[in-house]
């Protein structure tokens, strides 16, 4: 079966000649030494791809007993330990435990829930509400309801639900139709109807949507976006123009993301981290080139000046080359 969490435009893909137990074994010398060896584990995890990567788990733990992640965990420290312990971890799993972090303790991170919510694919949210409830025994959904409130609460409802319909052929008619709805709903009467908002922009394909928004365009001489930001506000005002941005142009979305993260006082590890090790085997390529196009330097020599040692070195690695 054909992951759903691998596209053609990835930095990391399966290495050739892979040996899971020769791994595992390179790696558990590498944490069991006196002192790790950061280095082996860096060239060995950053150049498989997740699933070879949960073979060296699997082959790690039948020959010493132990869970890599737990060991990774207790020799390893901050942004490092983070990382490596990402990239040991499916991808489904990954995004469920990176939208619990966003909504446990005090304040909810909509940046991270807004992030993962508005970009991934149907089947894709399908996993992780699965791996959601395993890791909780809680629902997604559960979880999104207490810690969220009103028209934001209910189009997060809807996209975690993963009911985005998948078919990439489009219906112009339908465009034409969803199009009067949104300028019904939105531009054209006092006050708005978010429902209509939420049922097209959380429900519709994203190629499908493409095409309404062009037709939006004709009714309105207004983009989507300009609507919009004129007439929601707040989280809910995020998330609208988060999908509108997937839907034109994901790869430009996330170098957007990236680019917040390490510009300004300090650097956002959260975010880089999340992007960084999600997108690596789908369209970082794509990512590194929207970000030459849109900041004028290479998401490499950023990730450079704003990071260091072992860290730098993983994210570099997984960057895979210079604009």
């Amino acid at each position: 079966m054909a992951s759903v969490w691998v596209g053609s435009r990835g930095t990391i893909r399966d290495y050739t000649g892979f040996n899971a137990s020769r791994d595992a074994e390179a790696v558990r010398k590498a944490i069991r030494g006196i002192g790790t060896d950061e280095k082996t584990l860096i060239n060995i995890l950053t150049e498989r791809s997740n699933a070879q990567r949960q073979l060296i788990a699997k082959e790690y733990s039948s020959a010493s007993g132990k869970d890599l992640k737990d060991d990774l965990k207790s020799d390893l420290s901050g942004n490092l330990e983070r990382v490596m312990v990402a990239l040991v971890t499916p991808p489904a799993v990954f995004d469920a435990k990176q939208l619990k972090k966003s909504m446990k303790g005090t304040g909810t991170n909509e940046n991270a829930l807004i992030e993962i919510l508005a970009s991934r694919s149907s089947k894709q949210m399908k996993e992780v509400s699965q791996a959601y409830y395993t890791a909780y025994k809680k629902s997604l959904g559960d979880d999104i309801s207490s810690d969220t409130t009103g028209d934001f609460r209910k189009a997060l409802l809807t996209l975690a639900d993963g009911r985005r319909d998948e078919n990439v052929k489009v219906d112009e008619h339908l465009a034409k139709k969803d199009a009067q709805i949104l300028y019904n709903a939105g531009e054209k009467k006092w006050g708005t109807d978010e429902d209509k908002f939420i049922e097209i922009l959380c429900l519709r394909s994203m190629p499908q949507l493409k095409l309404t928004f062009d037709e939006y365009r004709n009714i309105s001489k207004k983009t989507i976006e300009e609507s919009i930001q004129g007439e929601m506000s707040g989280h809910f005002e995020d998330l609208l123009l988060a999908i509108v941005k997937c839907v034109n142009n994901i790869p430009a979305f996330f170098a957007e993301r990236l680019h917040q993260s390490l510009k300004g006082a300090g650097t956002d590890e959260f975010t880089l981290n999340r992007i960084m090790v999600s997108r690596s085997e789908i369209d970082l390529l794509d990512i590194r080139a929207e970000y030459k196009k849109l900041y004028g330097c290479s998401l490499y020599s950023a990730i450079k000046s704003d990071t260091s040692g072992d860290y730098e070195t993983t994210l570099l690695r997984i960057c895979g080359g210079d604009d």
